[in-house]
Formats: C-alpha cells, structure tokens, sequence
C-alpha cells in the first residue's frame, strides 16, 4: 500500500503542469503564479509534471510559479521517468538528478514509471527502472513509486502482479472511456481495487473533448441546470472511492476558478447526474469522433511535420458544428507543415500515442475529408 505521504494530499484536484497558459510559445509566468496562488488558496496542494511537458518548459515553470515561492511541506509533487531520456540503467540517475534540479527541490513525493503499456514495460524492465525508483524511496528522495498507464486492465494486472511494492497508479479515466475497449477504464480500475492501490486520475475531461460537447449532448447537462460540462467530468472521475486525486490541466484562470468552485467542497454525483453522464456518453459514442486528447507524443519524431492532433480536431468539429469553416482551419494547421495526404505511414505516431489509435488510417480519413475538393 501507499506510504502515508499520500493522505497529505488535501483535496481530490490536482494541478498538472502539462497544458499552461502560454505566451509566444514560452510559458505565461505571471498567469500561471496567479493559478498557483488561486489553487494553494483554496487548500489545494498537488502539482503533476514530467521532464518532456512543453518541450521542457514545465518543470521550470513550477520551479519558477510553485517552488521558489511556497514551502516544500506545503505542496506535494509528481514527476515522471519518461523512456525518452533513458536506454540504459546508467542514464536513469542522472536524469532523475536533472529533474530535481529543474524542479529546484530535494525529493519528489510521487515519482511514476510514464506511459506505461507492454513493450514500454519490457524496457522499463530491461533498464531496472522500478528497482531504481524503489532505491530512491528507500533514500528518501522519493516518497511514492507508482506508474501511469495507458494499455489494457492485463497488462496493468501483470505490472501489480510482479511489483506489488508498487505505491500508486495513475490511470485515463473518464465517463467517455469508462467501458471504452481501447481504453477500459472501468476495467483498469478495477484492477487497481483489486490489488489495493489509491488511484490518480488524468485526462478526467478527455482532453478538453468532454467540455466542448455536441449540442445534443449539451442539452442533456443543461437540463441539469447545474454545473459546468467540466464539474460533471471531474466530479464523475472523483466520485469512485479509490480515486485520491483527479488531474486537471488548466491552461487559464477561468478554467481554475471554475474547478476550484466545485472541488474545493467535492460531492459525489448524484443518482440523477450519473443518469445524465450515461446518456452523454451514448451520444459521443454516436458521433464518431476521434478520441483524441491532444497530448501531442505522436508529433514528435514525425518525419512530415504533421500536427496530428491539431487536424484530427478540425475533423472532429466539422462532424460536430454545422456551418463549421473547417477548410480554412485545416490550411491554417498544414501551413508550413505536412499535410494529413503527406503521411508516409511510418508508424512512429502509432507506437506514441497512449490512445492506441490508429493514426495512419485517421489520417486518410483526414485527407480524404479535406484535401479531395
């Protein structure tokens, strides 16, 4: 189980430094130390990071809006050991030692295994990445091992099941991917009570796909006349009883008062509030919508520049807005940068994407969509 450090956590919403306010491509410092001042007011404690968020930047802007501006025991923070700065066990300690040092502190209180699926494991494995971690706890610079996962509940169930030391689990989950089969949300989780493990949550709002909903989904929540589209997302993820903390990637003010709002005194939903998540699920089932969370991994490496994710939305939102000028946003997202037709179909996104989606052939959907005119 856990160690205790955990129940230090305050509240069930965490700050994850992966989508921030941005200005001309750097990180709006000033805005996201007035989100950090928002979320430590208010008796919110949890910050999420990881070495390759934002090209590198994030790490140094929590250093910068968190670390140098509050005391260590009045927050608690996560990182990761992402596969893309070790291919060997040498390579793990210095790069645990350069995280430290962007951070600006002297231990983290989470530190996960990222990404993690079954042929990332393999390599996690080979490196003794989780014998590495569990030396770092036992010096006292870690106080929590655990891993993020994206993969399905058997290989989560054969990770537990050869490290049982393991502390924690961050898993997706949301209402959209509750019963999803590429996803199996429910059944991940199911597996984390299975071997006892408090669960972290991310992508609770699918990235930013369970906010922005088709109208007809809309009318269903509005019918409520409660919350937010995001207060149903979060309060969903934060209603099972496992689930310690929910993840949020605010990227501006308004999103953090608006989380702030319905987190700081959390109730679970109501038998009416579930009633009408399942009945918005249905619908985005019907739409055909590519579940894309616009976690970016699968631009990286790509040989034809494409934004992938940017060209994937504009797909989802001819299909979900009539009269939506989704030409002109498609020109603007392929303007000095590849086309979804420019695929070579090389498989590197594929191997990236935490969804398991199948890029190559989206994106002929893609090509077909907008450049057959």
């Amino acid at each position: 189980m856990c160690s205790q450090d955990y129940k230090h956590v305050k509240k069930k919403l965490g700050f994850g430094f992966m989508r921030l306010p941005m200005k001309n491509d750097e990180v709006d410092y000033d805005e996201t130390a007035r989100m950090v001042d928002a979320f430590m007011d208010n008796g919110f404690n949890y910050f999420d990071t990881a070495h390759g968020y934002l090209g590198g930047k994030s790490e140094i802007a929590l250093r910068e809006c968190l670390v140098k501006r509050y005391p260590r025991d009045s927050y608690i923070l996560a990182n990761k050991l992402t596969s893309n700065y070790f291919e060997k066990e040498e390579d793990i300690l210095p790069c645990f030692e350069a995280q430290l040092e962007a951070c600006g502190v002297e231990y983290f209180d989470f530190y996960l295994m990222h990404a993690q699926n079954k042929d990332l494991f393999t390599h996690y494995k080979k490196c003794r990445a989780y014998e590495t971690a569990f030396a770092l706890k036992e010096q006292g610079l870690v106080k929590n091992v655990g891993l993020s996962f994206h993969d399905k509940a058997e290989v989560l169930d054969d990770i537990l099941t050869e490290y049982p030391q393991i502390d924690v689990v961050q898993i997706q989950f949301n209402y959209a991917d509750y019963e999803d089969p590429g996803v199996e949300s429910r059944k991940c989780y199911e597996v984390c009570v299975k071997h006892n493990k408090p669960v972290l949550v991310m992508e609770p709002v699918k990235g930013g796909n369970l906010v922005n909903l088709p109208e007809s989904a809309q009318a269903v929540f509005d019918a409520l006349e409660g919350g937010s589209n995001a207060s149903y997302a979060l309060r969903f993820a934060a209603s099972f009883e496992q689930i310690i903390m929910v993840l949020s990637g605010m990227s501006d003010m308004a999103q953090m008062t608006d989380n702030i709002s319905f987190m700081k005194d959390f109730k679970p939903l109501t038998e009416e509030e579930f009633a009408a998540v399942w009945k918005v699920c249905d619908i985005f089932k019907a739409q055909d919508l590519i579940s894309c969370t616009f976690c970016k991994y699968c631009i990286d490496g790509c040989p034809m520049n494409i934004s992938i994710p940017d060209l994937f939305s504009d797909r989802n939102c001819l299909r979900r807005y009539v009269g939506w000028n989704g030409e002109w946003h498609y020109n603007m997202h392929t303007s000095g940068k590849g086309k979804a037709s420019d695929c070579i179909e090389c498989g590197l996104c594929e191997e990236a994407c935490p969804q398991h989606l199948p890029i190559r052939m989206l994106l002929k959907d893609v090509a077909e969509t907008f450049e057959s005119k």
